[in-house]
């Protein structure tokens, strides 16, 4: 769309010495609306709008608590693309000898940054001002200054050099879609900002693993501590939905439930903020019609407190209260493999999507010591898989269509065709449930007593937290149907296998069956 001009820069001092006063000072520069020129978007589907750039109150905070790292944790456009740019803009056009750097999650959104932010804000700078600061290097990714050899220039990772500012936009998209940039950022591009340079990490959440949520998690804690900061300690930024003041719509357009009060009247609370009827219903507006049977979603995007960023929504959740309450009794934890067999339960999906537990027992306890998954592959894959494991089975529990015969070059079962892959091995094919809901019911009672690998489960452990049931829009709620969609069905249903097998009495004496007993003693009198 086109840009269309909507109000002008304020007026630069016309005396000569008081402009070159002013031009010394950084906050004048930022805070005067005199300078910078920023690209908005329009309301409603209007052009995007030129606007002198003026700090908002969420930037204005943080340019207070500017550190030498920085990690903002925050909802969706607040802006601070677009004040980083400027500000990296502004450092370069007035010191000299200094990179800075902006490092996007692909080079399309690293380009458009570029362009949009950083180039679009020189080119319009006033033209008296702009001449001074002539180009050296003009390309689609770098601005190189004539006048004193600094730049701006964006990409996926700035590993070369040394970078004076360095800001990292959304950082928690780039460890969910590429672990591996995520960590040449880390490992090349952090490590390049000098002890007195300044680094920005800012992201929305996305999910609860990642290079990004642990950096939250440290920074979050030295937060919390009241920790003296020292120039390597990143400074824990949040910046909360209801902290835009453009989040608003008319109180008397939108329905607003009792609950739907108490969790804002609960927010109020805890956050120390006031959340106006406006305000409320431009929160309940966008839950019901861009997050409906996505809490979680709503929380990452537009987080009201930093812990809700993180949270796993329980709402048509089989097992997450569950979940919930194992963790707190510390059900998830560090476990040794001890010298005992080694059940496993399966499920192998009509997708060619596999996953199994492995589970021991000790004293009473069930042990899940470990947890695989994968997609795509034959049986011999699997084999192979457990195998490298150099666990000792004692029972492969499988689901009860595994003893159905297939039609396949071999017309066996899956049952016949993992006994002639793993020779001499135990396997039990487990009896089909007339109902789900019995087996989910079996899960809830046995999730009470056991305890996960916190490394060796760690997916096991997501998928169980993240089988859903099926929203549906029609219904305006959760019906009682797992999503498969969401790939958490094959971990849960082979951990319903484990359940089943328990209610049955099957683990014990499946295992006892397999262990060394002694032989009778011969009768001496024969």
């Amino acid at each position: 769309m086109a840009a269309t001009v909507s109000k002008p820069l304020a007026e630069l001092p016309s005396n000569a010495e008081e402009l070159e006063r002013c031009l010394l000072n950084p906050e004048w520069r930022l805070f005067s609306g005199c300078l910078y020129k920023i690209m908005i978007k329009g309301d409603d589907g209007e052009d995007n709008l030129v606007m002198p750039f003026a700090p908002n109150r969420a930037q204005k905070r943080f340019i207070r608590r500017l550190w030498h790292r920085n990690l903002i944790l925050k909802a969706r456009q607040l802006g601070f693309t677009t004040l980083i740019a400027v500000m990296w803009l502004d450092h370069a056009l007035f010191n000299a000898n200094q990179r800075c750097g902006i490092i996007a999650q692909d080079r399309e959104a690293a380009e458009t940054i570029f362009r949009d932010k950083v180039k679009f804000a020189y080119e319009n700078l006033p033209p008296e001002l702009r001449e001074r600061f002539p180009l050296a290097r003009d390309s689609a990714v770098e601005l190189l200054f004539a006048h004193n050899n600094s730049s701006v220039r964006v990409g996926t990772s700035m590993r070369s050099g040394t970078i004076h500012r360095l800001h990292v936009s959304e950082f928690g998209k780039i460890c969910a879609k590429y672990p591996d940039k995520a960590q040449e950022v880390v490992t090349g591009s952090i490590p390049a900002v000098p002890t007195n340079g300044v680094l920005v990490i800012e992201s929305t959440a996305e999910g609860r693993e990642g290079e990004f949520f642990n950096m939250v998690g440290i920074a979050q804690a030295n937060h919390a501590s009241k920790k003296v900061l020292t120039p390597k300690d990143y400074r824990f930024h949040f910046y909360a939905w209801w902290q835009e003041p453009r989040y608003r719509l008319p109180v008397t357009t939108v329905a607003i439930t009792r609950d739907e009060h108490d969790y804002f009247d609960k927010i109020e609370a805890e956050m120390d903020c006031r959340i106006d009827p406006d305000q409320r219903a431009w929160y309940v507006a966008t839950k019901q019609a861009d997050f409906a049977g996505a809490e979680e979603r709503m929380w990452q995007e537009y987080p009201s407190t930093p812990a809700e960023a993180f949270q796993v929504s329980t709402e048509g959740n089989y097992y997450a209260k569950d979940m919930i309450a194992l963790r707190k009794r510390g059900g998830v934890t560090r476990l040794p493999v001890l010298d005992v067999p080694v059940n496993t339960y399966w499920d192998i999906g009509k997708k060619d999507g596999c996953a199994i537990w492995f589970q021991q027992e000790s004293r009473g306890d069930d042990r899940f010591i470990d947890y695989f998954e994968d997609h795509d592959k034959d049986l011999r894959h699997y084999v192979a898989e457990l195998r490298a494991k150099g666990y000792i089975f004692g029972t492969h529990f499988l689901p009860h269509d595994a003893a159905h015969e297939r039609l396949s070059d071999y017309n066996k079962s899956t049952e016949q065709m993992l006994q002639d892959l793993m020779p001499g091995e135990r396997f039990f094919v487990l009896p089909r449930i007339s109902e789900l809901i019995t087996g989910i019911h079996a899960v809830r009672k046995h999730l009470k007593g056991a305890y996960f690998d916190e490394v060796r489960c760690k997916k096991g452990i997501e998928r169980l937290e993240g089988y859903k049931k099926v929203f549906s829009r029609a219904a305006n709620g959760y019906i009682d149907t797992p999503n498969k969609a969401n790939g958490c069905s094959e971990g849960a249903d082979a951990y319903r296998q484990y359940a089943q097998a328990k209610e049955l009495n099957l683990i014990d004496g499946a295992t006892r069956a397999t262990t060394y007993q002694e032989a009778p003693p011969p009768d001496w009198r024969t």
